[in-house]
């Protein structure tokens, strides 16, 4: 995939915005389960190996529960909401910093009525997400508190 190189300065516009980043869906339709959530590519630098994402949710929206090889931090920018990474739910909110270590399971909901939105740091280059099989799904569900996260 090329990238162009970032600008110097992406100033920020209003609803979580920036000039030159493309507003783009998370994943492809079908890849994966997920609800109501975008990806801004807001840096890439082949140099430093990383890459600065900003994933927004509409209300009741969530990302994809997934783990994968690579570690990422996540920043919330954006309202409040929840999240699990590995069997420990948390809320969170606006600053909260979450660090997510390699093949961690992990989801993001906003299930506090509002928009949600986060930084999140990775890898330039990095592996693809894993999806739970069924019967590790049913075992995460074993706990009650991650089964009323999920939900249905």
């Amino acid at each position: 995939m090329d990238i162009e190189q970032p600008l110097n300065f992406r100033l920020a516009r209003e609803a979580f915005r920036w000039d030159g980043v493309a507003h783009q869906p998370y994943k492809q339709d079908g890849e994966a389960p997920f609800k109501d959530i975008s990806r801004q590519v807001l840096f890439h630098e082949d140099a430093l190996a990383c890459e600065l994402r900003y994933f927004e949710m509409d209300k009741d929206g969530y990302s994809t529960l997934e783990r994968h090889e690579h570690a990422h931090a996540v920043m919330i920018l954006r309202g409040h909401g929840q999240c699990m990474v590995g069997e420990e739910i948390r809320d969170v909110k606006q600053f909260d910093l979450i660090t997510i270590p390699g093949w961690t399971w992990h989801q993001f909901r906003a299930n506090a009525g509002e928009a949600f939105g986060f930084l999140c740091m990775v890898n330039a280059t990095r592996d693809r997400p894993v999806l739970p099989t069924a019967e590790e799904l049913a075992a995460m569900r074993a706990n009650p508190a991650v089964a009323a996260f999920l939900g249905s």
